[in-house]
C-alpha cells in the first residue's frame, strides 16, 4: 500500500503476509473470541456450576462454529461495539452475546466472560498471537539453518584462509566456518522451542476472588489448567497479579534477539566473503546494481537483512525491558506496548527473506581462496613452532617470529627453514609436505557434525 506509514504495511508487505493472521487486530480479536468460547465451553462442562448448563452436541458445534466462521467482517461489528462501549474486551463480549440471541444458547449469554477481568482474555489471546508468530518465524528460520547447512556440507573441504583481527591466520575450511553460524542458529531455535508460553484465567487479582465468590465447591485451579493447557495449548501460570506478568515474553523476545544478533553477524560475515570475492552472486536478469555504475552486483540482501535485523531487535530490546516491569497489581503501560509485537517480528521476518534471497545467489570462487591461500605461508609459523616445542628446540616462538613477521613468505624460504632443523625425520616430512592450503586442521571432519 503505497500511502502506508509503515514500510511493513507498505513496500514489505508482501513479505508479512503469513504475519497478518497472527498479530492484526483482527486476528487479536479472533483470539479474544475463540478464548471467550473455549471458557464458556468449560464452565457448561462443569458439573459444580448446574446454573451453566452442558450443552448439546450440536450446540457446541454452533459455539465452536462461531470461532470457526471468524471473518474479518466480523472483526468489524466487534469494532462498531467498542466505538460505543469504548471498552474492547466488553465490545467482545457483548458480540457474542448478540450471537446467542434468538438461539438456544440464549440462557447462557450472562455465563460468558464469567468471573473474568479482561486480562485474563487478554494474555490468553496474546499468548496464541505469540505461538502462531514463532510458528511463523520457526518456518523461515528452519530455511535459513538448511540453507546454511547445505553450503557447509558443499564447501567443507574448500580451504580457506582465516582471518583473527583482520590479519592472516590458520587456514580453516569455507564450510567449517558456515556450520559455525547454523550450528549458533541452531541453538537460538532450541531455545526459542523451550520457552513455556504462559497464561492465567484467575481473575482482577490472580486469587480466584469471584470465582469462589459464586461457586466455592468448584476445583478453579484444574478448571482453568483444562481451558489453558488442553483447550488452548499454552502452560497455566497461577503466580499472577491481575496480569500474567510477561516474563516469558522476555525470554522469548531475548531468544528471538539472540537469533536476530547471530544473523547479523553471518550477513556481515557473508558481505564481507563478497567484498573479498570469495563469492559471487548470481545475476537475475533485469535487475540493476548501480544507477551510475552498470557493472555492480551489490550484497544488498545481506544488507537490508542486517538493516532489519537491527530494527527487529530494537523493538524486542523494547518488549523485554519493559513488559516484565508492572505498578503494583497493574498498570496499563503493558496494552499499547504489546499491540507492537508483531512490528518486531514482521522486521524479523522481512530479514529472513532477504538472506534466504542472498543465500540462494552466491556462488563460489575457488580460485581466490586458493589465490590467497598461496600468498600466506606464513601462516605455518604455527605448525612448525609447535613441532619444534615437540622436539625440545629452545625459543621456537621467538625464532619463527623473527623469521615471519614483517617479513614476505613463500613456500621456499619455509621449506629452506624447516630444512635446517634438527626434527625427527616423520615430523620434518610432515611439514615439508604442508601448504596453507592442507593445514586445516578437523575443520572438514566438524561440518560433518552438524545436525
Amino acid at each position: 500500500m503505497i500511502t502506508a506509514i509503515s514500510p511493513i504495511d507498505g513496500r514489505y508487505a508482501s513479505k508479512v503476509t503469513a504475519l497478518t493472521e497472527c498479530f492484526s487486530e483482527y486476528a487479536l480479536l479472533r483470539n479474544r473470541v475463540r478464548v471467550e468460547i473455549a471458557w464458556l465451553l468449560a464452565l457448561c462442562a462443569e458439573p459444580g456450576i448446574p446454573e451453566c448448563r452442558p450443552v448439546s452436541e450440536a450446540e457446541e458445534e454452533a459455539l465452536r462454529a462461531i470461532v470457526a466462521r471468524f471473518t474479518p467482517a466480523e472483526g468489524e461489528k466487534i469494532k462498531a461495539i467498542e466505538a460505543v462501549t469504548n471498552h474492547d474486551v466488553k465490545a467482545v463480549e457483548y458480540y457474542l452475546k448478540e450471537e446467542l440471541d434468538g438461539t438456544s444458547l440464549e440462557d447462557l449469554s450472562e455465563f460468558i466472560h464469567f468471573a473474568c477481568t479482561s486480562e485474563d482474555i487478554n494474555n490468553l489471546s496474546h499468548a496464541l498471537m505469540l505461538k502462531d508468530g514463532l510458528a511463523a518465524l520457526a518456518t523461515q528460520q528452519r530455511q535459513i539453518i538448511a540453507g546454511i547447512s547445505a553450503l557447509a556440507r558443499q564447501f567443507r573441504d574448500v580451504p580457506m584462509l582465516a582471518r583473527t583481527h583482520g590479519q592472516t591466520a590458520s587456514p580453516t575450511t569455507l564450510g567449517k566456518e558456515l556450520a559455525v553460524f547454523a550450528a549458533r542458529l541452531q541453538r537460538q531455535s532450541n531455545s526459542l522451542a523451550a520457552v513455556d508460553i504462559l497464561g492465567k484465567l484467575n481473575g482482577a487479582v490472580g486469587n480466584f476472588n469471584a470465582h469462589l465468590s459464586a461457586y466455592p465447591q468448584v476445583d478453579w485451579v484444574a478448571l482453568t489448567r483444562g481451558v489453558i493447557e488442553t483447550d488452548l495449548g499454552l502452560k497455566q501460570n497461577l503466580f499472577t497479579t491481575q496480569i500474567e506478568p510477561h516474563d516469558y515474553m522476555a525470554e522469548m523476545f531475548d531468544a528471538l534477539s539472540r537469533w536476530n544478533t547471530i544473523l547479523t553477524d553471518f550477513n556481515r560475515d557473508v558481505w564481507t566473503y563478497i567484498s573479498m570475492a570469495y563469492f559471487g552472486q548470481k545475476t537475475v536478469k533485469g535487475e540493476i546494481g548501480s544507477s551510475t555504475m552498470p557493472h555492480k552486483v551489490n550484497p544488498i540482501d545481506f544488507e537490508n537483512s542486517e538493516g532489519n535485523c537491527g530494527l527487529a531487535n530494537a523493538i524486542f530490546g523494547h518488549l523485554s525491558a519493559k513488559l516484565p516491569v508492572s505498578r503494583l497489581q497493574r498498570d496499563l503501560t503493558d496494552s499499547t506496548v504489546l499491540r507492537n509485537m508483531g512490528v518486531g517480528f514482521g522486521y524479523s521476518m522481512i530479514a529472513y527473506s532477504s538472506a534466504l534471497k542472498g543465500i540462494g545467489k552466491l556462488k563460489l570462487n575457488e580460485a581466490k581462496l586458493a589465490a590467497d591461500l598461496d600468498q600466506a605461508w606464513e601462516v605455518l609459523a604455527e605448525p612448525i613452532q609447535t613441532v619444534m616445542r615437540k622436539a625440545g628446540i629452545e625459543k621456537p616462538y621467538e625464532k619463527l617470529k623473527e623469521l615471519t613477521r614483517g617479513n614476505v613468505m613463500d613456500k621456499n624460504t619455509i621449506r629452506a627453514f624447516i630444512q635446517g632443523l634438527d626434527l625427527d625425520r616423520a615430523d620434518k616430512e610432515r611439514l615439508l609436505e604442508m601448504t596453507p592450503a592442507s593445514y586445516t586442521g578437523m575443520a572438514a571432519e566438524i561440518v560433518d557434525l552438524l545436525d
